[in-house]
């Protein structure tokens, strides 16, 4: 699927010349324009997939201001064309985050490869928001969720509530014990605390929160987990809030 790009560029000679470069290459220029209030009509209107922006522009606005208003509406990557690589020029387009910089004069081998890792850089970037996004819904506290995710190995592992048996606090890291297997995920009690379902868990010690469907038997020194003759102990700020979820005969 082809790439569908604006350019913008006032010399007119050069924007003619990179707009048959990159026809040449197979992408598709769905407009021009020399003037940043032009691009960022042509952004609003158009919805290029890449821009290709001069920096040095005539006229009130900058490329690097237009780039500013483009990525306010528009998450597409932007490509600086320059003929100035002094170190003031290149701070201030850093700015904007552009996805690279092709220095004036160029040949089409600068203009392929700097569109395509724009592209590539881009088209990532994305995933890892949608996946960022994806784990932050998952991580959000659900009173009622039977099932938890957790992230193993860049996997998401998906965890029934009834295999949890407790969760372990170890340095900066949480270990969670389930029916066959340890998963250690960097965090802290107090933010595994608030994902986990309270209707199951409960805390009952600082480096120990416990499914209480998993307690086998509750003794002077602690917990008896199923599966488990270890016993967890029991802190003293704890014993209350545990023993308000115990049916005691």
């Amino acid at each position: 699927m082809a790439v569908n790009i604006i350019v913008t560029e006032d010399e007119s000679i050069v924007r003619k010349d990179i707009e048959r470069s990159l026809k040449k290459l197979g992408y598709n220029v769905v407009g021009t324009a020399d003037t940043g209030e032009k691009a960022i009509e042509l952004a609003r209107d158009l919805k290029p997939d890449l821009a290709l922006m001069d920096i040095m522009l005539k006229g009130n606005m900058t490329g690097i201001e237009a780039a500013s208003e483009i990525k306010k509406e528009r998450d597409i990557p932007i490509i600086f064309l320059t003929a100035y690589a002094d170190e003031s020029t290149l701070t201030k387009a850093k700015v904007t985050e552009p996805h690279g910089y092709i220095l004036k004069p160029f040949k089409d081998i600068d203009i392929h490869t700097s569109i395509e890792m724009a592209i590539h850089k881009h088209r990532k970037e994305r995933e890892l928001k949608i996946e960022s996004e994806l784990l932050r819904k998952l991580a959000e506290p659900k009173e009622n969720a039977d099932c938890l995710f957790v992230k193993h190995l860049s996997t998401l592992i998906r965890l029934e509530v009834e295999d949890v048996y407790f969760v372990e606090a170890l340095k900066d890291y949480v270990v969670i014990h389930t029916t066959g297997e340890k998963y250690t995920i960097h965090s802290t009690m107090k933010d595994i605390e608030k994902k986990l379902p309270k209707r199951y868990f409960q805390r009952v010690h600082r480096s120990f929160i416990v499914n209480m469907d998993k307690i086998k038997a509750i003794t002077s020194n602690g917990l008896v987990m199923e599966g488990s003759e270890n016993e967890l102990p029991i802190g003293g700020s704890y014993k209350d809030k545990l023993g308000g979820r115990i049916n005691l005969l």
